[in-house]
């Protein structure tokens, strides 16, 4: 049964076999149990960012994961430092390659025997504005974030038989234009709804499939988007003073709403397209 949490308690991570704990403001200690022990997950993008972060909190909370990445080096570095082989395994893949879906889960199941749930992380397509964009610039962003993201939920689905969860990682695009950034604003929303289709169809089997919406987290491509206006240190400062709390988001903030959104916690949670934002986005 989950705890009531003290509210604005921050996260402290416990071992991956100890039970992970939350220190609220006035030293109230609680357990929190995610029924991850023994759960075995797919991150894609999990060397850096978002997907690492992630990776590091289903580890911690007692999963094994199959991190990707394209880089043969990073994802072998990640992998190593997030522990053992019995609890990580890097693979290079790239989710624009047609096979990379196939591969990864099959990897996944012949070496810890299942497949419980994937994070679907890709990197940010190039900015750009929408009349300015060149072809090719939208063929190989819908060839990485969109199908190669479709392919992974479907081969991820396949392999997890009934029960599971799929969390889609896209962005604040889905509901609201980011400026300069056309083909996010142009694919998120579509693989929000294709989410959101999965859903509904693989919905009876108990397997669920969510959308996470990050806002301004302070990764490497945030501070390059930022770093391209001129003046990054004043771009973090306007982008703040929208954000309701004031500031940019961390990894770690987002990679404990995604491990949750993954585990069995969140059981009776899918379709949902859930922002990780700070409260930035103007909508319901």
């Amino acid at each position: 049964m989950l705890p009531t949490l003290a509210r604005d308690s921050p996260s402290r991570l416990g071992s991956r076999h100890g039970k992970s704990r939350l220190g609220s403001r006035h030293g109230k200690m609680v357990g929190m149990n995610l029924d991850l022990k023994g759960r075995v997950y797919l991150v894609t993008g999990g060397t850096r960012g978002l997907g690492w972060a992630t990776a590091q909190t289903l580890v911690a909370e007692g999963a094994s994961v199959v991190v990707s990445s394209r880089d043969e080096q990073a994802v072998q570095k990640a992998a190593m430092e997030l522990g053992p082989a019995d609890v990580a395994v890097g693979l290079a893949a790239d989710n624009a390659d047609p096979g990379a879906a196939e591969r990864l889960t099959a990897a996944a199941v012949a070496r810890f025997g299942r497949l419980d749930g994937a994070l679907i992380s890709v990197g940010g397509p190039p900015p750009g504005a929408a009349s300015t964009v060149v072809d090719s610039d939208w063929r190989h962003a819908f060839e990485s974030v969109f199908l190669g993201g479709v392919r992974i939920a479907r081969a991820v689905a396949g392999a997890i038989g009934d029960g599971g969860s799929i969390a889609f990682v896209l962005s604040s695009s889905v509901r609201t234009p980011i400026e300069g950034l056309a083909i996010s604003n142009g694919l998120r929303p579509g693989l929000a709804m294709v989410a959101k289709t999965m859903a509904d169809e693989l919905g009876p089997r108990g397997v669920r499939v969510n959308g996470l919406l990050p806002g301004r987290i302070s990764t490497d491509r945030i501070r390059e988007l930022d770093a391209a206006s001129g003046n990054a240190e004043l771009a973090q400062a306007q982008h703040s003073e929208r954000i309701p709390l004031r500031r940019y988001g961390t990894p770690d903030e987002f990679g404990r709403v995604a491990a949750f959104v993954l585990s069995p916690a969140a059981s009776y949670l899918t379709g949902a397209m859930i922002p990780v934002d700070g409260g930035a986005t103007r909508a319901l």
